[in-house]
């Protein structure tokens, strides 16, 4: 009767134990899945950012392209109605207009870069939030995978539940 007895507890026991080392291999395996996946989407969240990072120089270049070409045709018109050698009130406001055009021209482009910078800095949040939610799902998935792993008290506890009952069974 009494190796009934063990022979319970020792049964539920190795049940018990290899049912945590199957937890131990599934928690193993998350977190092997969760480096993999963290990696990647960091390699994702670096190649996008110089994505951003190179459209962004891109738009700054031609910026500043289009402000020295408006620059240039608004010398090349004040130097065209200086040829013409005209003088008086009316003159001084088609300088005065044309130079105003260039500068509204400019601010036009300087708007518009700020524009764009305040986007790529938003974009660059994007894909940090995209990054931590992303590492945040495989770290949570791995944790839950952790704490399906049985301890070794609840597995003695089982054990010990386990031969109480074979006893209590085996004395009626």
């Amino acid at each position: 009767m009494c190796t009934l007895v063990a022979a319970s507890a020792g049964l539920s026991a190795l049940q018990g134990l290899a049912m945590r080392g199957a937890a131990q291999d599934a928690a193993d395996q998350a977190y092997q899945v969760e480096l993999a996946g963290v990696a990647n989407a960091e390699t994702d969240k670096r190649n996008k950012q110089a994505a951003l990072a190179e459209q962004q120089s891109d738009k700054e270049k031609t910026s500043a392209q289009d402000k020295f070409a408006k620059s240039i045709d608004a010398l090349r018109a004040r130097a065209s109605l200086l040829a013409s050698e005209r003088s008086g009130v009316s003159f001084g406001l088609i300088l005065q207009d044309n130079e105003r055009q260039a500068a509204n021209y400019r601010e036009s482009i300087r708007q518009s870069l700020e524009s764009a910078r305040r986007q790529h800095k938003r974009s660059i949040q994007q894909t940090e939030a995209n990054y931590q939610s992303i590492r945040n799902q495989y770290r949570s998935q791995t944790q839950e995978a952790y704490n399906q792993i049985p301890s070794l008290g609840s597995i003695i506890l089982g054990a010990g539940a386990s031969a109480l009952q074979t006893e209590i069974a085996l004395n009626r």
